[in-house]
């Protein structure tokens, strides 16, 4: 894959800041937080960063494999918005998108939209072996929490809106669009239960 300079940036603090905004999330109050501030963010970049950036780095691969431009840019304010809002106990996160340039066609497109909840799924079942092979371990909250968020992830890509992955899905296959929405809704309601 090629990269240009302002995209890696713009990879690392959209990666750092949503870590940071699931970290503060995570933490049970905010002097936890001060406390346990870098493990607490290992954990949220494992869980969610690692998951948001495999996302967007999947939707980038596809493109440039079909000869397109794609290059990632981060949309700033809504990160600072997603940083603030999990103060307030929630996250609504857009934390930017992989802009394409080329001929693409509408199967193409639906792919490349494909791609990025695709691999949010692939990390949820990853997540559910490792929950369900080391259930008694220190590190199965982790697990549970990485199949949460992953799964969670794909299904709200997976809204048929206008600039979500799920509109260029269902445009392309109806039926690929309602199995991955099956899918990743189905990994998030099990999350409940493991």
């Amino acid at each position: 894959m090629k990269f240009s300079q302002r995209e890696i940036k713009d990879l690392f603090f959209a990666g750092f800041l949503i870590s940071l905004a699931f970290a503060i999330l995570l933490s049970p109050s905010f002097s936890s937080f001060n406390s346990h501030v870098f493990k607490i963010f290992i954990f949220a970049f494992f869980t969610a960063g690692l998951g948001f950036l495999l996302h967007e780095l999947a939707h980038k691969y596809l493109a440039q494999s079909y000869k397109l431009h794609a290059e990632f840019h981060a949309f700033y304010p809504m990160l600072f918005l997603a940083v603030a809002l999990s103060f307030a106990g929630f996250i609504f996160a857009a934390p930017g998108a992989v802009f394409i340039r080329g001929l693409i066609t509408k199967e193409k497109n639906g792919k490349i939209s494909l791609a990025g909840p695709l691999i949010n799924i692939v990390i949820s079942i990853i997540f559910l072996f490792l929950v369900l092979i080391f259930s008694k371990s220190s590190l199965s909250p982790l697990f549970s929490l990485g199949l949460s968020i992953n799964s969670l992830l794909a299904a709200f890509n997976m809204i048929p809106a206008s600039s979500f992955d799920g509109a260029k899905i269902l445009a392309w296959n109806k039926s690929v669009y309602t199995i991955t929405l099956i899918v990743a809704v189905g990994l998030y309601v099990l999350s409940w239960f493991v």
